[in-house]
């Protein structure tokens, strides 16, 4: 289920690329409002509403949903608009880059301290990114904004509380955000940019989907995280930009110089050192918690 969700994930730069001629915004807001259709519906035969009347009368965790929503809104836009754009390797990018980035949230937002090796890995990430900044000739904004949104969806989320099943989570998410894409959808319409019922049934059918798309790899991933380790969930994460750049490489004919597969070597060299460091952390604790036990048995 985890290997489905990432490979789903992963394929979205075809899925998106065949949303044509629908723009970014557009795409984003029927993302929006036909996973709220779907996920209320689920909710209902989940008998599921009662988790998310609780979880929208609780106030810090509602302020909490509403930045998740917010940062998750951001990363879906920029992530259409960067596979729209014909920009699917920096997007990949973006993804590669959002475990270092989160890292430094660690740091910033909830005062950790960083391990030895995850400042290298951070560094390397850093001299990394200068070196395909050089090779596009401008900041790679796109890799670096659905790094830091999707870093700080993950901090959102984590504040929302994560005993919140994912299905409550995105219902309440995306009923945050649908006003507001209700409206975009109307304007978009009014002024004759939209593409919903002009581009033929099975255009119409693409978008009513982008809810089932939405919905469907974090049911996936939810009941995956439930049944194996975090650290194989950690490694699993890899598979959907390794995926994203395939599909800009080999199927929608990107070029990627010599230069970029440098800076990007040198991402995927800063990964390694932080799994690395990550796995190395977690059996540790792991054998000193048996320790522990086994002591207290004693």
């Amino acid at each position: 289920m985890g290997v489905a969700a990432y490979a789903l994930w992963g394929s979205f730069p075809l899925y998106f690329t065949a949303l044509a001629p629908a723009g970014s915004l557009e795409v984003l807001v029927h993302r929006v409002l036909w996973s709220l259709v779907l996920c209320a519906l689920l909710l209902v035969a989940l008998r599921g509403l009662g988790q998310l009347r609780a979880l929208l009368a609780d106030r810090r965790r509602t302020g909490w949903l509403a930045l998740a929503s917010v940062t998750i809104a951001a990363n879906w836009g920029v992530y259409i608009y960067g596979v729209q754009s014909g920009n699917v390797i920096e997007a990949s990018l973006g993804y590669f880059v959002n475990p270092l980035v989160t890292v430094l949230l660690g740091v910033l937002v909830l005062r950790e301290r960083m391990r030895p090796a995850q400042w290298a890995a951070v560094a390397i990430g850093v001299v990394a990114v200068g070196v395909i900044t050089a090779d596009y000739g401008r900041v790679p904004w796109i890799a670096l904004v659905l790094a830091l949104t999707f870093a700080g969806y993950g901090l959102a989320k984590n504040r929302v509380g994560r005993g919140t099943p994912a299905l409550v989570s995105l219902t309440g998410e995306t009923l945050v955000l649908a006003p507001f894409a209700l409206v975009a959808l109307v304007v978009l319409e009014l002024a004759g940019d939209g593409t919903f019922t002009t581009a033929g049934p099975g255009h119409t059918a693409l978008l009513v989907s982008t809810g089932v798309a939405t919905t469907v790899p974090l049911l996936l991933f939810g009941a995956a995280a439930r049944r194996v380790p975090l650290t194989t969930i950690g490694l699993l994460q890899y598979l959907t930009p390794v995926l994203q750049l395939l599909c800009g490489v080999l199927l929608l004919d990107e070029h990627m110089p010599p230069t970029r597969w440098v800076g990007f070597a040198l991402v995927w060299l800063a990964l390694a050192v932080l799994t690395t460091d990550t796995l190395r952390t977690a059996r540790r604790r792991g054998a000193l918690a048996r320790a522990a036990a086994a002591s207290a048995q004693g």
